[in-house]
């Protein structure tokens, strides 16, 4: 067993799966890091293999609300004290291991082409890399979860009910901002 392994995504907003891959790891490790991918603005590039995961569309959220309802999750969970969240800043692996230990076990889960590629890098950049494969005709997209809550569609039963009450206040709160 190790003693980290590592999960790493954008959580725009976190779900079902997430969590699921994030208990995996905790079989595979005494304790899991999740890494938030692009972390701020300028962490975001232009992918071949995912052509959304850098626009502003896709990244509707801060890393310190998606920190916010990650603890909410994790704790619902009961792996907050299993469990700690770092930024992880896709564009620059030079600094991978200031964030996650070298020999921490990288988990990914394997959906398309991107999801290979993300785990191409993380080997290159020297760890070692658990690949689940991944149906993609049972994954959860979060982007159907960002168009629900963009027209009033009923996302409520597409995340974690931990982070229902928060995400309600942050869509709340953009709405009182937009406001005339």
């Amino acid at each position: 067993m190790s003693a980290y392994a590592c999960v790493t995504g954008r959580f725009q907003p976190v779900h079902e799966q997430h969590l699921e891959l994030i208990g995996m790891a905790l079989t595979r490790a005494e304790r899991a890091v999740v890494g938030v991918t692009n972390p701020d603005s300028s962490a975001r590039r232009a992918e071949a293999t995912s052509r959304h995961r850098h626009t502003s569309e896709a990244n509707p959220f801060s890393y310190f609300e998606r920190l916010t309802l990650l603890r909410a999750a994790l704790r619902a969970e009961g792996w907050e004290d299993r469990v700690m969240i770092v930024p992880f800043d896709l564009t620059r692996p030079a600094c991978w291991p200031e964030y996650v230990p070298l020999d921490a076990l990288q988990v990914v889960r394997v959906f398309s082409e991107w999801e290979r590629e993300k785990a191409r890098q993380l080997r290159e950049a020297g760890y070692r890399v658990w690949e689940v494969a991944g149906d993609p005709a049972s994954k959860v997209h979060a982007t159907d979860i960002r168009e629900a809550m963009a027209r009033g569609g009923d996302w409520t039963t597409l995340v974690p009910a931990a982070t229902v009450p928060l995400l309600g206040d942050m869509l709340a709160a953009r709405t009182e901002v937009t406001a005339p």
